[in-house]
């Protein structure tokens, strides 16, 4: 395959795609991400795997040397060794959490009734909220955790749909 009538494009691609990959990951990573930042970084980011592959084989007899020499070996093999243990749980359950799920995750356990009063609205209201979003109430004392499991994302929608304020 002869790549070189594509190399003014392949290198471009591969330093676009790092910056853009580099930059959504910093601000993710300190929590400054918005608007479609993640959304950027995990689906663009294949522009940067395609653009490296191609990158690769426009140069791999340089590629292939890397494997010859130790420096290479040993730095590639450190990356492997981290690759391996990153698939390791940490923490115990919960340890990749986001920094906001204890909060959400204790107003997931409160009753129904506390539920009611923080959104300001009744516990019959509430009630009927939940079951409108598809779930059965057989008492006050149940909690959305109760309803929806312990799946953060699930409190965090279920919460979302019923704590929503009508707009106006």
């Amino acid at each position: 395959m002869n790549l070189n009538p594509h190399r003014p494009w392949i290198t471009p691609v591969v330093i676009g795609a790092f910056f853009l990959s580099a930059i959504t990951g910093v601000l993710m990573f300190f929590h400054f991400d918005s608007g479609l930042n993640k959304t950027a970084h995990e689906w663009l980011s294949w522009a940067m795997v395609m653009g490296v592959a191609l990158h690769v084989l426009l140069n791999m007899p340089a590629f292939k040397r890397y494997f010859k020499q130790t420096p290479g070996r040993v730095i590639m093999g450190l990356f492997a060794v981290v690759l391996a243990l990153s698939f390791i749980p940490a923490g115990g359950s919960g340890g990749n959490d986001p920094g906001f799920a204890p909060p959400v995750r204790a107003l997931a356990k409160a009753p129904i009734t506390v539920l009611a009063q923080v959104a300001g609205t009744s516990t019959e209201d509430m009630k009927a909220k939940l079951q409108a979003a598809g779930l059965t109430v057989t008492s006050d004392q149940q909690s959305v955790a109760d309803l929806v499991g312990s799946d953060l994302k699930a409190q965090i929608g279920t919460m979302t749909q019923v704590l929503a304020q009508p707009r106006s």
